[in-house]
């Protein structure tokens, strides 16, 4: 099977170093890709958000299956346009990604399917913001109606900061505080079956002890010890299932990664988001743990054939990844510094590898950050302590001037179980 694969980030390379280890997969191609995935699958230029010319090229490398990582390509359309050329496409369709792309049409979906979420409202003038500030108190939650790349929600105490948010968005998404653990559950589904994956928790803030601004998250690992073993199962009976079905029935069948953001409230399980593809930092430990090979369940699902497949396979051990993120992040980052360490980090531990992010190769060979989130160092073990140890060992022998990453990824489950 020949396998492109369209992006150029740590999710990326995760995917695509999965692809790259299944004997199914013949030839694999990453557009753009990034420097890692160099070393797994050859590199082409292309705007991502382009149907046309991400298609094009699908056709002229005699792709048999292309797979979509970021939401922004999705939600323009971009596996339509694979599809209208007759090749296999992972990735939801432009109508069924909106459930990514507006907040607002989320909630009209999970309203219409009966899925437990938070009391919200969807509002586009200021008395509309304040009305609804006023009726759910703080700590408030305000989220962009639109794709803001994992940065678009402030969850606040400061009455002041959740308006100047609200306002500088225009249309927001207003609702109530969840409390208790979140938790990313992803789905592979073919807009009728729905095969979850293993959960996941990552970590959005960027300091210690969820300190800091909000990022599109800086570490996560799997499984979660403290979880209920039915989780999965309740979660893909009240949420996934139900949703899937409701878009099935409106004409705009999802077929593709159905990603749900959880909170595990005092009152059960509340979604707080869905996305339309794999997340990022949390696909690293989740495909780290899967045993199936992962090009044969993704073509299923792009070919409506996921009932055919036997039951998902999984490792017993855990994984954990620790985002290094650049000087700034996750402010405008500072890039173009030099990386040292990664081949140290291969040879010193099987059991740890670095997926990388913001990166690119210099013309005298040179590895630097380009980007914000500029590596995910990876490890798995026997268990969460193990698999920790290991992932912090790699990141100390990895050097970058500036860079910063959290010292408490996975701490506390490893700490307690």
């Amino acid at each position: 099977m020949k396998v492109l694969v369209i992006g150029g980030g740590a999710r990326e390379h995760a995917l695509c170093r999965s692809l790259s280890l299944d004997p199914e997969v013949t030839s694999l191609h990453c557009a753009p890709g990034n420097a890692g995935i160099a070393e797994v699958a050859a590199l082409h230029p292309v705007d991502a958000l382009d149907g046309a010319a991400v298609a094009g090229l699908a056709a002229e490398l005699g792709a048999d299956l292309v797979v979509v990582g970021p939401e922004a390509p999705l939600v323009a359309g971009v596996a339509d346009a694979v599809r209208e050329r007759g090749i296999d496409c992972f990735g939801p369709s432009r109508e069924a990604a909106a459930l990514e792309g507006s907040k607002a049409f989320a909630k009209d979906v999970m309203a219409a399917a009966g899925v437990p979420t938070a009391r919200s409202y969807v509002c586009t003038t200021p008395e509309e913001v304040d009305t609804a500030l006023d009726a759910f108190g703080a700590p408030y939650v305000v989220k962009d109606d639109g794709l803001a790349a994992g940065k678009g929600v402030v969850v606040t105490e400061d009455l002041a900061v959740a308006r100047a948010h609200a306002l500088a968005c225009g249309r927001v998404v207003i609702e109530e505080f969840l409390d208790g653990p979140e938790v990313s559950l992803f789905a592979v589904t073919d807009g009728e079956t729905v095969l979850p994956l293993q959960p996941a928790q990552d970590f959005k803030r960027a300091l210690d002890a969820d300190e800091g601004p909000n990022t599109g998250g800086m570490g996560a690992y799997s499984p979660l010890p403290w979880a209920d073993p039915k989780l999965v199962e309740e979660v893909q009976r009240t949420v996934l299932q139900p949703t899937v079905d409701e878009l099935r029935r409106r004409g705009t069948p999802f077929a593709g990664l159905l990603y749900a953001g959880l909170a595990i409230t005092s009152r059960g399980v509340r979604v707080i988001e869905f996305n339309a593809r794999f997340g990022d930092p949390e696909t690293q430990v989740v495909l780290a743990r899967l045993r199936t090979p992962l090009a044969g369940l993704l073509r299923a699902a792009a070919t409506g054939q996921l009932a055919t497949l036997p039951e998902l396979r999984w490792s017993d051990g855990a994984a954990v990844t620790v985002v290094i993120a650049s000087y700034n992040y996750p402010g405008t980052p500072r890039t173009g510094d030099p990386i040292t360490g990664l081949a140290d980090v291969a040879a010193d531990d099987e059991h740890a590898y670095v997926l990388h992010a913001g990166t690119r190769t210099e013309q005298d060979g040179r590895i630097v950050s380009a980007g914000g989130r500029v590596l995910s160092v990876t490890a798995t073990g026997s268990s969460l302590s193990k698999a920790r140890e290991r992932a912090y060992r790699a990141v100390a022998r990895i050097g970058l001037d500036g860079a910063h990453h959290r010292s408490d990824i996975a701490a506390k489950a490893a700490a307690d179980h």
